[in-house]
Formats: structure tokens, C-alpha cells, sequence
């Protein structure tokens, strides 16, 4: 965050405020836990700071300072508005442009409250007021991390705030191997952990609870994992009927996708989850090197994200959205042995 940014935020924040901090829809460990962690520390200075979800998060999230409080937009509609009319300040959080909340855009793109985005995802939007975007950050809680440094607020960051913080890092750079990680990410990190925040107990809760029927369905996705050696590409498909078998709860597929990645030489991953509820497949995709799953799903599921890690949807049947997926690796065979 500049100066200039940093300045007209900390004036903003010198007097009371009814803030409202928003993380998109199907938020993941970054975004729950930059909304938390911001949440934790504007606690410290401000009484009225609430976060509002469009829908569920993961359950092993819920361990997070703060999570029994979230409001989530599906169960309580007329809270969530009412939060959105009442605010006076609001943090978008993780995402760029507001229909990735789902239901709740209509009503932020008429809000009177001041809107301010700290994300870290390519192409922002002009919807806030204040932006601070930066695609090369690790994730958006290293973001607000930053965004705490730049009001000069480190010393108020307590362990609660600093293992939010931590946990989204930890989340969005695979526990630190992915490219984003930088020596920075890494200080970051370690003054979190000077903070208070337990990296081994943040880490089991996060990876080390699982259900038995997660670790089911782990095995179905293992046993439908596709590899195509020519095109350096692995794919998941994962149907309703095998979710279900398997009790599945939201959360319960993070990860999968990278295990198609981990096959020696695979250089593109997906995964493929039916969702009927919705009429949509869900997609995840996952790169190594140059090759940017980014503008692989912007051109063809409606989707987008990062260089190596993106997102998107079919309106296709789950057997037809694979078939469209491999009818496109030929056109992109040149990048994908090139990496």
C-alpha cells in the first residue's frame, strides 16, 4: 500500500466507523482469513467491525478467532443487507469485481459506504474507492498484513489477528512451495510467528482433520485421476453421485487439483465437480512455469484467477466439460512442452 493510500486509510479509520469486511463467494483460507485477521486487529481500535460471507466456508476454517460470528448471506439475507445499508466503510477482500459475491453485488454497487479492495488477482475493477492491488503478492493476506505495517499498527496485531493472517498465507502458497512465495512471504511469515501465531497447531487444523469420508472421496478423485503423458496434463472428474456417496461438505475437494500436478512431468492439472444443485460443473486449474491457466479459463470457463492457479464453470455435463477440456489441449501442446 503507498503512502498516499495508506494516509487516506488511517484518516478514514481515526474516528468511529460501522465497517464490513467481505470476502467472495465460496471463500477459501485466504479470504476468511484476511477478513478475520483485519477483523481482529480493527477490533482494536474500532467497536463495530462485522464480516459477512455470501455463503458457508470450508469447516476446517471454523477454528479461526471470530468464525462463529461471521454472518452468512445465504442464512440471513435482511442481516447482510442491513450490514451493507448501515456500513460506513467496507473491505473487499480477495476478489476484484463485485459479482464474485454472488447475491450480495447488487446491493454493495448501491452502498453509501466508502469501499475499499486489498486483492491480489489480475484485471481489478474501478469499483472502490480505495484499491490496493497487487497480482505478484503471495495472497491477500500477506496484503493486509502489509496494509497493517502501513498504518503503522504492527505492535497492535495480536496472536488471534496474526494466526488468521498466517492460516491464508499458509492456504494460498500450498504451505509455501508455490512460485508466489517470495523471501518477503517468508519474513512475513516469521513476524506472524513472532506475533503469536502457532504454525503447528495452525497447520493441523487446517490439514490434519480430516472426516473419513473426505479421505473417501480422495480416493474416488485418485482412482478418476486422468493422465494424458503428450500434452504433459492430468485431470479429476468427480460427479454428484460420488460427492454424495461420500457426504461431501464444502471444503472437502481443497487440494485435490494439486495432486495432478504432483505427477512427474505434468505440467497442467484440473478438476472437474459436478454440482446439480447449481446446473454447473466447477472447475480448478493448476500450472507450472509460464503457462497461465489465468487466460486458459478466461477464454473458455468463465473464469479467471492467477498465472498458476485459476477457476471456473461449465454449464456443460460433467463427461462433456472434460471432452471440451481435452479438445483444447492440441491448440495449447507448444506452451505446455515448452515449460
Amino acid at each position: 500500500m503507498n503512502t498516499e493510500d495508506a494516509r487516506t486509510l488511517r484518516h478514514w479509520l481515526s474516528t468511529p466507523q460501522r465497517i464490513l469486511l467481505i470476502p467472495h463467494k465460496n471463500p477459501d483460507g485466504d479470504a476468511m482469513g484476511a477478513c478475520l485477521g483485519l477483523q481482529q486487529f480493527l477490533l482494536g481500535f474500532q467497536d463495530d467491525v462485522v464480516v459477512a460471507c455470501p455463503n458457508e466456508f470450508p469447516a476446517f476454517l471454523k477454528w479461526m478467532p471470530g468464525a462463529a460470528d461471521v454472518i452468512l448471506h445465504t442464512k440471513d439475507p435482511e442481516g447482510v443487507a442491513r450490514q451493507i445499508r448501515e456500513a460506513d466503510l467496507i473491505f473487499t477482500l480477495d476478489f476484484n469485481s463485485l459479482d464474485r459475491t454472488g447475491a450480495m453485488a447488487e446491493a454493495l454497487e448501491t452502498t453509501r459506504a466508502r469501499l475499499v479492495m486489498i486483492d491480489h488477482h489480475q484485471s481489478p475493477g474501478d469499483y472502490a474507492h480505495l484499491t490496493y492491488s497487487d497480482p505478484k503478492m503471495s495472497s491477500t493476506c500477506e496484503m493486509v498484513y502489509r496494509t497493517i505495517q502501513a498504518l503503522e499498527g504492527e505492535g497492535k496485531l495480536s496472536a488471534d489477528g496474526a494466526s488468521c493472517l498466517y492460516a491464508g498465507i499458509l492456504t494460498d502458497t500450498g504451505s509455501f512451495k508455490f512460485a508466489s512465495t517470495t523471501p518477503e512471504t517468508l519474513r512475513v511469515a516469521a513476524r506472524l510467528m513472532d506475533c503469536g501465531a502457532d504454525h503447528v497447531e495452525i497447520h493441523r487444523q487446517i490439514f490434519d482433520t480430516n472426516r473419513p469420508e473426505r479421505l473417501r472421496l480422495l480416493g474416488i478423485a485418485l482412482n478418476n485421476l486422468k493422465i494424458l503423458p503428450s500434452f504433459r496434463t492430468a485431470y479429476i472428474t468427480l460427479s454428484q453421485e460420488e460427492l454424495d456417496q461420500c457426504d461431501f461438505r464444502k471444503g472437502d475437494t481443497e487440494g485435490f487439483v494439486n495432486y495432478g500436478l504432483s505427477v512427474d512431468g505434468v505440467v497442467l492439472a484440473a478438476i472437474f465437480i459436478e454440482n446439480r444443485e447449481e446446473g454447473i460443473v466447477k472447475i480448478s486449474l493448476r500450472s507450472r512455469g509460464a503457462f497461465s491457466v489465468n487466460k486458459m479459463a478466461r477464454a473458455h470457463f468463465e473464469g479467471g484467477g492467477h498465472i498458476n492457479a485459476a477457476g471456473g464453470r461449465s454449464a456443460e455435463s460433467l463427461e462433456e466439460t472434460a471432452a471440451r477440456f481435452e479438445s483444447l489441449l492440441p491448440d495449447y501442446k507448444p506452451e505446455l512442452l515448452a515449460v
